[in-house]
């Protein structure tokens, strides 16, 4: 087990989307996230206190945990002397990059001669299978996104905290490193070799009751050239029988990707409920999950309003307004 409370490691991030690890773990486990610490230059701040290694050591912090997710997942050399100072004071270090903790060589040294734990996340522990297609009981739901860092996982979250208050039957299942510190498990899905991706997400949601909701935590997106296969996996795997449409509607270009458009709704619509049905016929487009932070309240009621009377669906942002119509849609499938 991952010790608590964490210390939240910015590092550099150059922008709150790429600090959105130690984002989420602030927001769903905050009585996890003790404090927050930034090199010169990050540009991300997540309201915490910022506190050095030594005050929150002394304040009770367990485990420094590396909350950026950069493009490549890679242990920045910068980090590295703040990551040992850890060690040596005795933290444990977690970390959901692609790059292991397990796999530098003097951060494995420093854990030995400190007594330490590297807890690498996004490692498959389990043997998985290739996916069979096979039609399982129980009922799925999977937001897909316009775009990568949406908000995906956020719905997933809000939906299973609404559907619990609603007396509905529904687990949160993680598929990313950032839903794994969260809940303590799930399936590191774009660290699976990927003739075993759908299978996974097929263990990961098993049989159950026939009024038990599976909320599946989205990855990427079937319009990012650079992380469209794991979106696929998602989908095929899982089978949802109801889709959620994720959207940031002030987005200028993909993210990462300067050259690349986000596709309208209803293109995301249009494209991923076909590939939906392919496992799942019955499959439904329920709703639409908007991330409005970066818009004023007005602006933000407008904008839903607006996607609403468009889509022809509810159409919330879950972490401003709860999600409640989304939990709503669901019982009435």
């Amino acid at each position: 087990m991952i010790e608590t409370p964490y210390l939240l490691f910015l590092g550099d991030a150059p922008d709150p989307l790429a600090a959105k690890v130690a984002q989420g773990i602030r927001d769903w486990r905050p009585d996890s996230a003790l404090g927050q610490l930034r090199l010169p230059g990050c540009g991300a701040d997540l309201g915490l206190p910022d506190m050095s290694l030594a005050e929150a050591r002394a304040a009770g912090a367990r485990t420094l945990v590396i909350g950026v997710a950069n493009r490549g997942g890679v242990i920045s050399t910068a980090w590295k002397d703040v990551l040992i100072a850890a060690l040596e004071m005795g933290y444990d270090l977690a970390s959901g990059l692609h790059n292991l903790l397990r796999d530098e060589g003097d951060l494995v040294a420093a854990a030995q001669t400190h007594g330490g734990t590297l807890h690498d996340v996004r490692v498959p522990t389990v043997g998985y299978p290739i996916a069979n297609g096979r039609k399982r009981s129980g009922k799925r739901v999977l937001a897909v996104g316009t775009d990568c860092s949406v908000g995906k996982m956020y719905t997933a979250l809000a939906l299973d905290a609404a559907m619990r208050e609603r007396g509905m039957k529904s687990t949160f299942r993680a598929t990313g490193q950032t839903g794994i510190l969260i809940t303590g498990h799930g399936v590191p899905l774009d660290a699976v070799i990927a003739d075993f991706m759908a299978g996974s997400v097929e263990y990961l949601t098993p049989d159950n009751d026939p009024d038990h909701w599976d909320i599946i935590e989205g990855q990427g997106s079937l319009f990012h050239v650079s992380y469209s296969g794991v979106t696929l996996a998602l989908i095929h795997g899982g089978q949802p029988d109801a889709l959620i449409l994720s959207h940031e509607p002030t987005r200028t270009h993909m993210r990462g990707l300067p050259d690349y458009t986000l596709p309208s709704l209803k293109a995301l619509r249009d494209t991923a409920l076909p590939l939906a049905r392919v496992a799942n016929p019955a499959c439904q487009v329920v709703g639409v999950s908007v991330n409005t932070k970066a818009l004023g309240e007005d602006e933000a009621l407008r904008c839903l309003a607006e996607i609403e009377k468009r889509m022809g669906l509810p159409a919330i942002d879950p972490f401003r307004q709860g999600a409640g119509r989304l939990a709503e849609a669901l019982a009435a499938l």
